[in-house]
């Protein structure tokens, strides 16, 4: 399927995605490269822009039936040091059969790769399929796993959902999801001479993230383990010269489990804060998920709360196993296991119960790297791949 040209267009496009910076937040200029490539080179039938900016590509075949949409998300984390980079982070330079820079392998390479697979197989079958293929380049995925993606479910209602996060080109059915559990604690201010005045809100907390860490963590046969991870502490006053601190607040990431839910994974920090509670009556203590708000480039905000779902498919999923018969007909010899990180699928999968699969070229452990990069040849297999997937789909 992939013709000296088509590959040559190919790399031309991730180049050009990869050439248009796009912090989360800041998505517009790849947005609207998207939308002009898919519009006037690659067939597309309409393109739609949402509310939040995520650019959505249509082709629709000659017959009513399933549609599939393909995510992949545009916005990247930011480039903090452009010098101690090798390669410019957004010159896309071609280097030993690697294109470099900020975005490459995550996942502006997959995002290409998608287009090309949709637009040539359209045209090889001259649209004769029952259904509608739906590229999606989604916006904010870097901060809000999921958030931006409910925007799309909600509006095209899709059948079935290819993540395109990188997997090494192996068939992922799965992942564990993600929340940030905020602990705070209510103090009583002081001055430092004199201690005993005050309830110092940080050595209360330092109490309390010794029982947490004592919690027994979840654990699940294929997934591995409901992590609690401290990411972070903040006190207030900052800086507290002379002040006995009357506030303290921590974030956990907490990776979750298939089944879990935001009241299960809450339960057992909020027993404990009661008893804790109950044993030290100074001690006031809140938990909660941290809420995000941003503004998108649309200039609409985006707003959640951080819980995002896990997911789990069997191998026996007939999405599954039609997209694993696509991969092995396009020559790629995938083995079926779980991402290792969250993704958008905890809404279409977790939240929205569509039948998900992840699927991308490149390292997982490229991602936000100095000199990313994705291989070329990595690059045109994740096409085949897509394009395998979509014959195996609609039967071609």
């Amino acid at each position: 399927m992939l013709s000296q040209t088509r590959e040559e267009r190919l790399i031309e496009l991730c180049q050009e995605l990869i050439r248009n910076p796009s912090v989360s937040g800041k998505e517009k200029k790849v947005a609207e490269a998207m939308k002009k490539a898919m519009l006037e080179e690659f067939g597309f039938d309409d393109v739609q822009i949402d509310k939040y900016g995520n650019v959505i590509g249509r082709i629709k075949g000659n017959k009513p039936g399933k549609s599939i949409l393909f995510d992949g998300h545009i916005d990247t984390v930011p480039v903090n040091d452009e010098s101690v980079w090798k390669y410019d982070p957004f010159k896309a330079d071609i280097v030993e059969g690697k294109i470099y820079g900020r975005g490459a392998s995550d996942m502006k390479g997959q995002t290409s790769a998608m287009m090309a697979a949709a637009s040539y197989f359209a045209e090889d079958v001259n649209k004769d399929f029952a259904g509608e293929i739906y590229v999606a380049g989604v916006v904010h995925e870097e901060l809000f796993e999921g958030i931006a993606a409910r925007e799309i479910s909600k509006n095209i209602k899709p059948d079935y959902v290819v993540i395109g996060e990188s997997s090494e080109l192996n068939l992922k059915i799965g992942q564990r999801g993600r929340g940030e559990i905020v602990v705070e604690i209510f103090g009583k201010p002081a001055h430092s001479a004199n201690p005993e005045k005050g309830i110092n809100s940080v050595v209360k907390m330092a109490r309390v993230i010794e029982r947490i860490e004592q919690l027994e963590p979840t654990e699940h046969p294929e997934l591995g383990k409901g992590i609690l991870c401290l990411t972070d502490i903040k006190s207030e006053p900052y800086p507290g010269a002379s002040v006995v601190p009357e506030y303290c607040r921590v974030t956990f990431d907490r990776r979750v489990l298939v089944g879990e839910t935001k009241e299960s994974v809450l339960a057992p920090i909020e027993k404990l804060l009661e008893e804790m509670m109950a044993e030290d009556p100074e001690l006031k203590a809140k938990v909660s998920y941290a809420i995000g708000r941003e503004t998108c480039y649309t200039g609409n905000i985006i707003e959640g709360e951080r819980f995002f779902p896990g997911w789990l498919y069997s191998e026996n999923d007939d999405f599954v196993q039609a997209a694993y018969r696509g991969l092995k007909e396009a020559g790629i010899n995938s083995e079926i296991t779980q991402y290792s990180f969250c993704t958008n699928g905890s809404h279409y999968a977790g939240e929205a119960g569509i039948q998900t699969i992840g699927f991308g070229p490149s390292k997982e452990n490229l991602a936000h790297t100095i000199d990313e990069y994705i291989e070329i040849e990595q690059l045109c297999l994740g096409a085949k791949g897509y394009y395998g997937i979509l014959k195996s789909v609609y039967n071609k």
